[in-house]
């Protein structure tokens, strides 16, 4: 009888340990509901919102365009590219896929994107407006080649006054580390 109780114990201490660990990997340490919202034309931002929703245990999802880009979509040398004439417009609203109910639900939504032309690309503004912010904290990230985030945020702040902003952040190539410790500043 012993040796079963000793057993019980063990096990609950591993459970216990393991427990921990996963905590101490996501920094919500308030519970905040999160979404991890993002578009990204290449796979780079992808991947630093996935290290987003790893350190917040946030909600991934891709803002999907209906019509997806291609390489030629994608070709900012040509002024009659798709990005290009897209980016030209500022009334411009791509299409996306609406398979996102609703934000009501999350208290922080982090939206990331490419830096296009120095700002967000105009789907951003597409995905926005076709949900209610009004109220929610909204941070923005993003990758660039070599812009900052500061035109993007200043832009997209002026454009939504209603929602809560908190400033965004340039991640290029960012360790899984600096994401947690720049997300950590954010939910505090």
């Amino acid at each position: 009888m012993k040796h079963f109780s000793l057993i019980i114990i063990a096990a609950m201490l591993v459970m216990g340990l393991g427990a921990c660990n996963q905590n101490k990997n996501n920094v919500n340490d308030k519970k905040l509901k999160v979404l991890v919202a993002y578009f990204s034309a290449t796979g780079t931002t992808e991947k630093v919102a996935q290290q987003i929703a790893d350190a917040t245990g946030g909600e991934l999802y891709r803002i999907t365009p209906e019509q997806p880009y291609t390489d030629a979509d994608l070709d900012w040398h040509n002024d009659k590219s798709r990005s290009s004439v897209e980016m030209s417009d500022k009334s411009s609203r791509p299409a996306i896929k609406k398979d996102l109910n609703d934000v009501k639900q999350y208290d922080v939504i982090f939206v990331g994107f490419p830096i296009w032309w120095y700002t967000a690309p105009t789907i951003i503004n597409t995905f926005i407006e076709s949900q209610n912010f009004k109220g929610k904290t909204v941070i923005t990230f993003a990758t660039s080649g070599g812009s900052t985030i500061d035109k993007a945020d200043g832009d997209l702040h002026l454009a939504y006054p209603d929602i809560n902003w908190k400033p965004g952040h340039l991640l290029n190539r960012a360790s899984d580390e600096e994401v947690k410790e720049w997300v950590k500043t954010c939910l505090n």
